[in-house]
Formats: C-alpha cells, structure tokens, sequence
C-alpha cells in the first residue's frame, strides 16, 4: 500500500538532525501509486529537494530526483532516473556530480541522506 511507503519515508525525515524548516507534499493516486515530494532546509542553508513517483507493486521507483544544492542554490549532486544519459552503464539511473555524470543505482532517501551527512561532516 502506497500509505505505508508515504509513512515510512516520514519516519525517515523524522530522524534528519539540524534541519531549519521540512515541507512535504503527497498525492495518492490510487491506493499502490502516488508521488511524494519534499525539502529539507538545513542548518547552514544547505537543501535538499526530493520527489518520488512511487507504484509498490514494483521494487523500484516510477520516477525519482535526490537534489542537494550549498546555500547558494548551487547543485553539489543529484540523482535522477531521467532518460537523458543514454552514455551511462545504469541508464536510466545516474549521478550528476557537479557536472560530471556518473553511473549510480537507485537510491533510497536514507542513502541520499547519509551522503548529505558525510559531505556535511567533511565541508566543516
């Protein structure tokens, strides 16, 4: 049920330490699909805007995008499924890092999270 996935990514976001503000979007498309969406403003003015389209009749996602930007709004990273790098070896799946593209596998939000950790925990 698309409740319960809508629920445990909350329970994640619950659990990001130094946040200034968190904003969330759901819609249900019917109860195995829907789209979730969300910012996170963390201390510092770093942000990470996120959305899913998500059918839990399958694994993996419809569609998904992790962007984490420095307080100056400029993209440090960002996962995507877009069709647009057909180059990559796990297309539809990539990495833009700065403006290099990589091959990357589908991320989950924690995963994406304990990344904006890590780089955090280096920037400092």
């Amino acid at each position: 049920m698309i409740e319960a996935y809508f629920a445990q990514i909350e329970q994640v976001l619950q659990t990001v330490p130094n946040t200034q503000n968190l904003s969330l979007r759901k819609t249900l498309y019917n109860n195995r699909q829907g789209y979730i969406a969300g910012s996170i403003v963390f201390d510092g003015g770093d942000r990470l805007d996120f959305a899913e389209v998500k059918n839990t009749d399958h694994a993996g996602k419809v569609k998904y995008r992790y962007q984490y930007m420095d307080a100056s709004q400029t993209m440090i990273f960002r996962y995507d499924n877009a069709p647009h790098h057909q180059q990559v070896a796990t297309f539809s799946h990539h990495k833009h890092d700065g403006e290099i593209i990589r091959d990357s596998h589908e991320p989950s939000l924690a995963d994406v999270l304990l990344e904006i950790a890590g780089y955090q925990r280096t920037s400092n």
